[in-house]
């Protein structure tokens, strides 16, 4: 087996990379800086411009599936030109690819799944939503979400099976959003965001690369929330933080007001709610390693202070 993975050297992409490796599965990836292309036993590095629709089809020799993880962080602030950068990356990605499969043979591929995003679940405190749902967030990033899905169906019209995964909140220490509740908690001034009301459908990166392999192996169809079976709201993730890492939490919830003033609209997704069914994937025969908040978080967090302590040892 080899897979093509876009958005490789993210914080998703570099876990899928890391799984495929234990398992002697061959990668290629596809990156838009020259510098960070690399041959070696089992991975491959190529070049691509999705602004200009530049491709090396040779990325696809040997392919048998294809992941899909392109796109600009949001946790940038949402200015005009942010926005329509988010935005583009992740239409401009999914039509080069579509345009060079329709370049070569496709018969030796049997999966093409892209990641997405719960965003374009309606904000609610009471509602818990499954993959059939309708309804799409009035925000940005319910746009996004739902324009980058209507791209990705575009490829059902391959011999090959499509996928979209709606990812949550990545617990991982290595990036995402978890090293920014950890460290404020750390230094005494963690503090949860509003009400604290808010659900937070997470999900371990260990589960989440293995879910993507999972949906590649079996050629699922359709679409999958990629979250952990039991949400959280935003005041049980801040504490289950703190007690993790042994801290009080001394400061009262933080105003919405006061973060829209520091982050403009992007403080959106620290108050939206979203409270996301991990059924779907489960009924396939999918096993989660992290059902729980606080296994997850001593896992993620816990591990990233051994490997301190090591690097402290060895070279302090």
């Amino acid at each position: 087996m080899c897979i093509l993975i876009t958005g490789a050297t993210g914080l998703i992409g570099n876990a899928i990379v890391q799984k495929c490796r234990d398992n002697n599965i061959n990668v290629n990836f596809l990156t838009t800086r020259k510098n960070k292309l690399k041959k070696e036993e089992g991975l491959k590095g190529f070049y691509w411009n999705p602004k200009k629709g530049e491709i090396d089809l040779a990325c696809f020799e040997g392919v048998t599936a294809v992941i899909n993880l392109a796109g600009s962080s949001i946790s940038q602030r949402w200015t005009k030109a942010n926005k329509k950068k988010i935005l583009d990356s992740r239409l401009n990605s999914l039509q080069t690819l579509r345009s060079a499969l329709k370049k070569i043979d496709t018969s030796e591929i049997s999966s093409f799944v892209s990641a997405s995003a719960i965003g374009i679940y309606p904000h609610s405190f009471d509602h818990y939503y499954s993959e059939e749902e309708k309804e799409v967030d009035n925000s940005f990033l319910g746009e996004v979400v739902s324009k980058w899905e209507q791209e990705i169906q575009e490829f059902t019209k391959f011999p090959f099976s499509v996928a979209t995964l709606r990812v949550g909140l990545v617990l991982s220490m290595d990036g995402g959003a978890l090293p920014a509740i950890v460290r404020p908690v750390k230094a005494y001034v963690g503090a949860a965001f509003g009400s604290g009301e808010q659900w937070q459908s997470w999900i371990h990166i260990d589960d989440l690369a293995r879910q993507f392999l999972f949906i590649v192996e079996h050629s699922l169809e359709g679409v999958f929330n990629g979250v952990a079976p039991n949400p959280v709201t935003n005041n049980r993730l801040v504490k289950e933080v703190a007690e993790v890492m042994n801290r009080p939490i001394l400061l009262p919830n933080i105003p919405q007001g006061l973060m829209r003033l520091i982050l403009g609209e992007m403080s959106l997704i620290l108050f939206v709610s979203q409270r996301v069914s991990s059924k779907k994937i489960e009924e396939e025969g999918f096993d989660f390693y992290y059902k729980n908040i606080c296994n997850a978080l001593e896992n993620v967090i816990q591990s990233e202070e051994k490997e301190s302590d090591i690097y402290h040892k060895e070279f302090v």
